[in-house]
């Protein structure tokens, strides 16, 4: 994961990137920002540098994600807070 594969989704209110390896895409919900950062209002701009600081340990998570629940290669997923928190 690098800068350029992370993104903010307005929509979903969540920043997502696609894990390498995997052709799904993983959204981190801003609720998960806010647990993370210990802010109640995290900025996308925060999400995103925070993601971009911390890129192993989301990669990790969604890595580990995806083996433990066996999602096919194309199969979107989303990372809690604690997801990540575990690889931090």
């Amino acid at each position: 994961m690098t800068g350029e594969d992370l993104s903010w989704r307005a929509e979903i209110d969540a920043l997502v990137f696609r894990p390498a390896g995997h052709g799904g895409w993983c959204a981190v919900h801003r609720l998960a920002f806010r647990a993370l950062l210990g802010t109640r209002e995290p900025a996308p701009e925060d999400c995103l540098a925070y993601a971009t600081a911390n890129r192993g340990a989301f990669e990790a998570a969604a890595a580990g994600k995806i083996a433990r629940r066996g999602y096919d290669v194309a199969a979107s997923l989303h990372l809690t807070s604690r997801d990540v928190a575990r690889f931090l």
